[in-house]
């Protein structure tokens, strides 16, 4: 299985960041289609109710998820530069280490979410008439954590070593997985939210399974007893690179946490509305997404390397790819959006039009703002990817504060459609820090005038 395996220390910066991006972008396709499958078979199925229900959880169900994510991306950091660097007996210990921290964490993470489901969602004024719904699907949902977070740990471990093809193959699988039983517990047991919940657990565990048995087939990282032994220099590597990240990305699920309350406020059709954009923000970032693990591997690879001109010439690539990209994918929304929101929304025809309307006004604010959210994944990631994850998480608390204030204070000035751009401010003011945080980074690194390999 080493034929995944891919040294991103050699070859064309563009080329390199490009084709280790699409594999994740795919699999990333799969991965939303399979949330975009659960929101139409409730919103079209179970009606504009559930899918308020589903919406409520969003953030909660994001803030979990967001810090699994930041632990497993801050553990690849290290992996990558351990694997640029050719130290392979480290890298085994690196992995055995990131194990044992990431079982700990998601029986932690399992007892907090299952602790705070009630009392968060009190807190952010959940409707009565969506309260239930929204409590059992997020409990279901925790019920995974364990699985998601081996999930993330596993993918992680390939993407540091350049294979991102196999996390593709493990969404595919997921997502044709997850459409099958979504219909089968949804529409045939009739299982209401909770078999959208449960299809979501089931198909994460068999991604995680997937990435597992393949990782078994790469030979030079097969772990033995000693490697899991902790080893206190690299516990305290891991957590410095991986808790700025699992704090960066819960405070800006909090952020969005907030921006939900106020949301709720407005009522059922309102949070509909909101829900179906959402759903779709996942598509709108899915590049965005892919390019951001690139950049980490590809720079953390050449760090451990040496090879620090490389990473100014992959920055420059990475920024001019993921801004054509978000000027093709804000086009297809603008033009498309109203045909794909009318997947998810269901009801009277007066029902229909306002929850519409809401939904598309905020994908066409998204959409057009699109540029400024791929900066700041392509920004963040290169920062993370040289084992910087401080200045990254400043940005997010910088995001969380420009979000939060934007959807407490605008909404006063100019009603309900502040909201809307709560987003934007936060995307922008996370840019600022970052930009001026990658300047700051790289010229710390040695060769600033040296010429560029290739």
């Amino acid at each position: 299985m080493t034929a995944q395996v891919k040294e991103m220390t050699e070859g064309k910066p563009s080329r390199l960041i490009l084709t280790f991006a699409l594999s994740l972008t795919l699999g990333n396709v799969f991965q939303q289609l399979y949330t975009v499958v659960d929101t139409m078979v409730v919103g079209k199925y179970l009606g504009v109710d559930a899918l308020a229900a589903v919406g409520a959880a969003e953030w909660m169900h994001w803030l979990f998820l967001g810090v699994i994510e930041g632990l497993a991306q801050g553990f690849a950091i290290l992996m990558a530069q351990e694997f640029g660097a050719k130290q392979l007996p480290k890298l085994r210990k690196v992995i055995g280490n990131a194990v044992v921290l990431s079982a700990g964490s998601s029986v932690l993470l399992l007892v907090i979410g299952q602790s705070l489901c009630r009392p968060v969602l009190r807190l952010l004024h959940t409707p009565d008439t969506i309260l239930g719904d929204t409590l059992l699907y997020l409990r279901i949902i925790f019920l995974g954590i364990p699985v998601v977070l081996a999930y993330n740990l596993l993918a992680g471990i390939l993407r540091s070593l350049g294979d991102s093809k196999t996390p593709l193959h493990a969404m595919i699988v997921a997502a044709v997985t997850n459409i099958v039983l979504d219909l089968l517990f949804v529409m045939g047991f009739e299982w209401g939210i909770a078999g959208a919940a449960a299809a979501t657990v089931i198909a994460q565990t068999i991604s995680s399974l997937y990435c597992y048995f393949h990782i078994r087939k790469i030979d030079f990282i097969l772990l033995h007893k000693d490697d899991f032994a902790p080893d206190m220099q690299i516990v305290g590597k891991l957590l410095y690179l991986g808790l700025p990240m699992a704090f960066q990305n819960a405070i800006i699920s909090v952020g969005g946490m907030i921006v939900q309350s106020v949301v709720n406020g407005y009522g059922v059709i309102f949070i509909a509305g909101f829900t179906a954009t959402n759903k779709l923000y996942g598509l709108l970032e899915i590049a965005a997404i892919s390019y951001g693990y690139a950049m980490v591997t590809y720079v953390g690879q050449n760090l451990g390397a040496g090879k620090y001109s490389r990473i100014r010439s992959g920055m420059r690539a990475g920024i001019g790819i993921a801004l054509a990209t978000s000027v093709v994918i804000a086009a297809v929304m603008l033009l498309f959006g109203r045909n794909i929101l009318s997947l998810f929304i269901s009801g009277t025809p007066e029902v229909v039009e306002e929850t519409m309307g809401i939904a598309y006004f905020y994908l066409a604010v998204m959409s057009v703002c699109l540029p400024i959210l791929y900066i700041l994944h392509v920004t963040r990631s290169a920062i993370q990817g040289t084992g910087n994850t401080v200045l990254p998480m400043v940005s997010g608390i910088v995001e969380f504060l420009m979000r939060t204030l934007t959807a407490l204070l605008l909404p006063l000035a100019v009603g309900e459609i502040g909201i809307f751009f709560a987003e934007i401010a936060a995307w922008a003011g996370a840019d600022v820090v970052l930009v001026i945080s990658y300047f700051v980074t790289i010229r710390r690194l040695p060769g600033r005038d040296g010429a560029a390999e290739t």
